[in-house]
């Protein structure tokens, strides 16, 4: 992951974060009249309430009152933006487009739209971008092709081309040697970018499904499976060694120490600075 943070200008915040499997945008925005631009094939949650605000997509232009939680997807053509009479708090997702062009191909436009799923994804994504916020790699490359999967299903031409619905597939468990070696990967990476791409091809199966099979048979989503390992390893550093609780949680692939702190209270009942005592 990589974190550009903390581009503030006249009470204006804004920042962007590389994730596996997508990057995000956040912005907090005073008003301004100067037009502002969404990219294409963008998701994205405008958190503040707007009235009469007029944009431009597609040639169309439009003015329409815009409710807190609206949802925006945009497809090849993006959207333009004209002045903001008010405060603007918004979050901009940008999918992976090979894991659009192979999850999601033809995802249509969606303007001003209620939609609970994206909403849902965006909120957990801006707390990354505020101060104490936090997200794993192998969490995040979750979040990522869930949400890809959502916009397929919602958004897409698959259904119109008569392709399967994926998310009807029945579950089956994984037998005993490949949830070993999915569990191999896991602790022999500990420090790097765990994805669920990855883990999904020790299975040989696609990301979705193998989610769903590894839930089934270990009774751990994937991404919590990757934290509960990372913790376990954390924890018997911090108790053989005395490494600081920074190098601790780089070393077992947190980037940001203090959402590894609260993993680890939450995990273990005491925070980690704490557990040699």
């Amino acid at each position: 992951m990589r974190y550009d943070r903390g581009v503030r200008q006249r009470r204006a915040v804004q920042s962007v974060i590389h994730w596996p499997g997508m990057r995000s945008e956040y912005a907090w925005l005073p008003p301004h009249d100067e037009p502002t631009v969404t990219r294409q094939h963008q998701v994205g949650v405008s958190f503040s309430r707007h009235h009469g605000q007029e944009y431009e997509s597609g040639g169309r232009a439009v003015r329409a009152d815009i409710p807190a939680g609206a949802v925006f997807v945009t497809g090849a053509e993006g959207i333009t933006w004209g002045g903001v009479a008010g405060t603007t708090e918004a979050l901009e997702i940008y999918p992976d487009p090979e894991l659009v062009r192979r999850t999601a191909p033809g995802v249509e436009p969606a303007l001003g739209v209620r939609d609970a799923v994206v909403f849902g994804t965006a909120v957990l994504l801006r707390r990354t971008h505020l101060p104490g916020g936090g997200l794993t790699d192998i969490a995040a490359s979750t979040l990522a092709h869930r949400l890809v999967a959502h916009l397929a299903r919602s958004y897409g031409a698959a259904r119109a081309c008569g392709a399967p619905r994926v998310d009807r597939a029945p579950v089956r468990g994984l037998d005993r040697r490949t949830v070993e070696r999915v569990a191999d990967l896991v602790d022999a990476d500990l420090a790097g970018t765990i994805t669920l791409d990855r883990m999904a091809g020790v299975a040989a199966l696609s990301p979705f499904h193998f989610a769903r099979a590894f839930t089934a048979t270990t009774g751990l989503a994937p991404h919590r499976f990757v934290i509960a390992r990372r913790l376990e390893a954390a924890k018997a550093a911090l108790l053989t060694s005395d490494a600081s609780v920074v190098r601790v949680a780089h070393s077992v692939g947190f980037s940001n120490v203090s959402h590894f702190r609260r993993l680890f209270r939450r995990e273990f009942g005491v925070p980690p600075g704490e557990l040699r005592r």
